[in-house]
């Protein structure tokens, strides 16, 4: 039996970064299903469950900027990473910063909102302890409090989320997040409700938009951890998540 919840989450800037863009990182029109599961992962997780995302609401226009970041060149190879492990000491690990500075651009999104649809399903390692009661319960205090194990992100860490859990039943009032923004009220709660400039073709009003494939998430289980991707869509703003072993989620 799975057991649905509906988080609200927004912040300044997001980057949902595409595979085939990881130098000059460039990000998705749309969160993609793989951030939204990390986002409900950092507030809840346990091995016992496993987050599905169902659907994925856009609720402001979908705006991009083009920035450079300061970025370190390279990353400290697995071999030695293993070798310090085994010795038990952290030789050889560093990083000069100065010495290895790249200067990169990236094209990330702009003051975006999102109303995240999604249910867990208890998995294999699932024991007598746990039940779906007992995670749900769990899930709505943390979330309710604003509690999380580590600060979730709209793609990459430097571009903090914040989130509100949304009760069943609720009715949305006060100003969205984009109109917070205009009015320089970027520390105020926004309601999850659609900015009414966003109800343009851009997120599938009046015919349903084709945003090609998007990533699903990355099968860590497989070799060579290949990307799953899967034909997103844009239909009234909001975009529809295959569930886990559909057809529709390509290799």
């Amino acid at each position: 039996m799975a057991y649905g919840i509906r988080l609200h989450v927004w912040g300044r800037h997001a980057l949902f970064t595409r595979p085939e863009l990881k130098v000059e990182r460039s990000s998705y029109d749309v969160m993609t299903p793989s951030a939204a599961r990390g986002i409900l992962e950092a507030i809840h997780w346990k091995p016992a469950i496993r987050w599905v995302i169902d659907r994925i609401h856009v609720l402001e226009p979908i705006r991009f900027q083009s920035i450079r970041r300061n970025e370190v060149g390279h990353k400290a190879p697995a071999g030695k990473i293993k070798q310090a492990m085994n010795r038990g000491d952290l030789e050889g690990l560093q990083l000069l910063v100065d010495e290895d500075r790249q200067q990169r651009a990236s094209t990330v999104l702009v003051g975006p909102a999102y109303v995240i649809d999604a249910h867990f399903e208890l998995t294999a390692k699932a024991d007598a302890s746990d039940s779906e009661g007992k995670h749900l319960d769990i899930f709505n205090r943390r979330a309710a409090r604003g509690q999380c194990f580590h600060q979730p992100c709209l793609g990459t860490r430097e571009f903090a989320a914040s989130f509100r859990l949304l009760e069943a039943g609720a009715l949305p009032s006060g100003p969205s997040w984009g109109e917070l923004c205009r009015e320089g009220r970027t520390t105020a709660t926004p309601a999850p409700v659609r900015d009414p400039d966003a109800e343009t073709p851009d997120l599938g009003f009046g015919t349903p938009r084709d945003l090609g494939f998007m990533l699903w998430d990355i099968d860590h289980a497989a070799p060579g951890r290949p990307s799953l991707l899967f034909r997103a869509a844009l239909s009234d703003g909001v975009l529809e998540v295959p569930p886990p072993g559909s057809p529709e989620i390509k290799r």
